[in-house]
């Protein structure tokens, strides 16, 4: 528990700190954000915020854990990582470094739109296929893997077994679908930042339940197989601290955004968790935000289509459509953060629930 304490208050002391350093760094550079001028005309007072700041946390988190590790181990308390932690390290960093470049293009060619299309899908792909083909390999002593053949909810639905290529391709989906989601909330200050510390805090929550209730531990027909989960909960508190460090500056009126290098890394890391601790259904009403917001799009390109031209929403995400209606972009990120909270609080009762019901 130390560790995990550790993780969280170091990553979110180098966001409170480093997020102000990186605004002063990146507004001498002129690193500003470019506005799509379709959006809302309130965005357009935004345009120059020093944008990829998803940088700060994603840098906050590695140390934060690896502090963590390095404090537990010289008091004697600690062990090594392990390949379930570094493997969402690296799909995180990963998935981030990918943003990166679109963001970086982004600046020097002063435009709303980044890399093409199909380069950013292809670095998505790389990353996620990467993750996906490692954690299949590393079995422990008990011959337990990172990620499962198995599709789960809450644990592995043993009559949903991938083989082979299946495998990778359904975990390539998952990734691609929670990156992009939280790639679609960032559109209001605050909101995507706020949105994912909840559903990482709930990680760090269900991470510690299944560590103490681990099968390597207490194998008891209720016991969780899942490989390494107290790692994991490090992993998860430190992203919570970082982005709880990081909202300080990035709250309306943000100071920076976390730009894409945040937002795909942070959905990335939302399906390493999913696919780490055997919650991949779950994890879809954990973030019910981003799918929510997902779907909005969804549906407004296919009634687009359908209907000739007309539109569903005054404009999608969705929460453009409010805004567009009148609202206060305050008031949408903390309904918004209300309808996350509810999902996170309903998602961790199916969890504690199923474990009740044995």
């Amino acid at each position: 528990m130390i560790s995990i304490l550790f993780a969280g208050a170091v990553s979110m002391v180098l966001t409170l700190l480093g997020t102000r350093w990186a605004i002063t760094l990146l507004s001498r550079r002129g690193y500003g954000q470019e506005i799509r001028d379709d959006g809302p005309t309130s965005h357009h007072t935004k345009r120059g915020t020093p944008t990829m700041g998803g940088t700060v946390f994603i840098v906050a988190t590695i140390v934060g854990y690896f502090a963590a590790k390095l404090f537990t181990m010289i008091s004697g308390h600690g062990s090594a990582p392990t390949a379930s932690a570094l493997l969402v390290l690296f799909l995180f960093a990963g998935m981030g470094a990918v943003g990166f470049l679109d963001d970086f293009i982004k600046i020097v060619r002063q435009r709303s739109l980044g890399l093409r299309s199909k380069a950013k899908l292809a670095g998505q792909t790389l990353v996620a296929v990467a993750f996906a083909v490692l954690a299949l390999q590393f079995p422990d002593e008990r011959g337990q893997r990172p990620a499962s053949p198995f599709i789960s909810f809450i644990r592995d639905i043993n009559w949903l077994h991938l083989a082979g290529i299946l495998v990778v391709i359904w975990i390539l989906l998952l990734i691609a679908g929670m990156s992009n989601g939280v790639n679609l909330v960032d559109g209001l200050d605050g909101l995507a930042t706020g949105a994912s510390m909840m559903v990482f805090g709930a990680y760090t929550l269900i991470c510690i339940w299944q560590f103490n209730q681990s099968c390597a531990s207490f194998p008891t027909a209720k016991c969780y197989e899942v490989r390494d989960p107290h790692d994991l909960a490090v992993v998860a508190a430190a992203l919570t601290g970082a982005l709880f460090g990081f909202l300080w500056w990035n709250a309306s009126p943000a100071k920076i955004f976390m730009g894409d290098t945040g937002s795909l890394s942070l959905g990335g890391a939302l399906a390493g968790f999913a696919v780490m601790t055997r919650t991949e259904l779950l994890v879809l009403l954990l973030g019910g935000l981003f799918v929510i917001v997902t779907a909005s799009v969804i549906l407004q390109v296919g009634y687009f289509k359908l209907t000739g031209g007309k539109r569903l929403f005054r404009m999608a995400p969705l929460h453009h459509h409010f805004e567009m209606l009148g609202w206060e972009q305050v008031n949408v990120v903390i309904r918004f953060w209300i309808i996350q909270g509810l999902c996170v609080v309903i998602g961790l009762g199916l969890f504690y629930a199923e474990w009740v019901a044995g």
